[in-house]
């Protein structure tokens, strides 16, 4: 927002969010006055944290600038025009010159945050003046006050996702109300809200790749979950009510453009009250994940309340053998007809929709049938048959 020429910020105090506290905005202005020029800081995956007021007339504000300001971030092409110049690596400022084919209508002064000989985020100024060395160790010696800082932030985070993941594994009584207790403790008020489950199949990268949960809007805990079916992201996400998951929906979608590999989907549970509701949460949430794998068009983020049949067929047993009817269905031979079958089936056993879906003649239609009919000695006329035939076909995908 501007006001009196000036741009701050909506998102906590005078410019920082309000989750990180009001001191990463209290060091961040020590470095503008050190450097006497409006500092930004962001952390390691270029999401904003905290900014100086900039003075709207002074033409500060370049599009690179303006958006990480606007929208909490940067594009991975600015990331990575950034990155070229070893920030990651480097224990000192860097110097970055600019670039107007990239939207960096001027120079950049970089401070490295750093805690541990792990980069933590980055401090930006416009390098449009000369400092010396007396004041760029003094900056940089608050930017370690910030890497400290954030390293901190970062393992209450993890606390919180490990006692997050403790509770969704747990396989006894007193393991589980062990990681309740922890969790309570981790969320402090927040406990007591309503909160749903995020799943995350199949996730990228370690548990290092998952962005803080404090960058996601309304994050409460994220984590590695190990299963049967393989790894999964948990989020554990706050909501106004139990009946409202757009909260939550939106902070899948945040978090499947931050991590998850290509083709990945979510899964969101029903609203829950209590913390000892979180393991059947989970299930839900897997569960709608496993949906929205086996039918795209539940996807990329299906609701447990939304996948239909599918709450009943994820309730198997994982290792259940495909009905006997279906077996030569399944034959890549016939993979042809069994997609027909489908079709038939999802279109309430209506030819012409289904001619027309499949985009073949009636036909050819009627040839699959009978065909279908052969195989699986099932009576499509018949409606038990037809709902035999129709579960079992959707029970494959899964």
């Amino acid at each position: 927002m501007r006001e009196n020429g000036r741009v701050r910020s909506d998102y906590g105090g005078s410019g920082g969010f309000s989750g990180f506290g009001g001191d990463l905005q209290e060091l961040v202005d020590e470095v503008s006055a050190l450097l006497g020029a409006p500092a930004t800081l962001e952390d390691r995956d270029f999401r904003l944290i905290a900014f100086g007021v900039h003075d709207g007339d002074d033409g500060a504000m370049d599009p690179v600038r303006t958006r990480s300001i606007l929208t909490r971030g940067s594009t991975t092409e600015v990331r990575a025009w950034f990155e070229q110049f070893g920030i990651t690596r480097a224990t000192g400022p860097v110097r970055i010159p600019a670039a107007p084919s990239a939207g960096v209508f001027r120079g950049r002064l970089c401070l490295p945050v750093r805690h541990g000989g792990v980069v933590h985020g980055y401090v930006w100024l416009l390098d449009e003046a000369e400092h010396t060395a007396t004041q760029l160790d003094a900056a940089m010696a608050v930017a370690a006050r910030i890497g400290d800082r954030l390293a901190v932030t970062a393992r209450e985070g993890a606390g919180t996702g490990r006692a997050l993941r403790d509770l969704l594994t747990a396989r006894t009584r007193a393991a589980r109300d062990n990681a309740e207790d922890a969790l309570r403790t981790a969320l402090g008020p927040d406990a007591d809200e309503p909160h749903a489950l995020v799943c995350i199949r199949p996730p990228s990268g370690g548990e290092d790749d998952l962005p803080g949960p404090r960058t996601i809007p309304s994050a409460a805990a994220l984590c590695f979950v190990p299963g049967p079916r393989g790894d999964c992201v948990a989020l554990l996400v706050r909501l106004r009510t139990v009946q409202l998951l757009a909260t939550a929906r939106s902070a899948a979608a945040r978090v499947l453009g931050a991590v998850a590999s290509e083709g990945a989907v979510a899964g969101v549970s029903d609203g829950r009250k209590s913390l000892a509701e979180l393991p059947e949460a989970w299930r839900e949430a897997g569960d709608a994940a496993r949906a929205a794998l086996a039918q795209p068009l539940h996807g990329p983020i299906a609701k447990w309340s939304g996948i239909g049949p599918y709450r009943l067929l994820t309730a198997l047993p994982a290792d259940v053998p495909p009905d006997p009817v279906i077996a030569p269905l399944l034959s890549p031979a016939h993979r042809e007809l069994a997609h027909t079958a489908e079709a038939f089936l999802d279109n309430a056993g209506q030819a012409g929709r289904t001619a027309t879906a499949l985009a073949i003649h009636r036909q050819t239609l009627y040839y699959r049938l009978s065909r279908i009919e052969q195989l699986t000695g099932l009576d499509l006329a018949d409606g038990e048959s037809r709902l035999l035939l129709h579960m079992a076909l959707k029970a494959a995908r899964l």
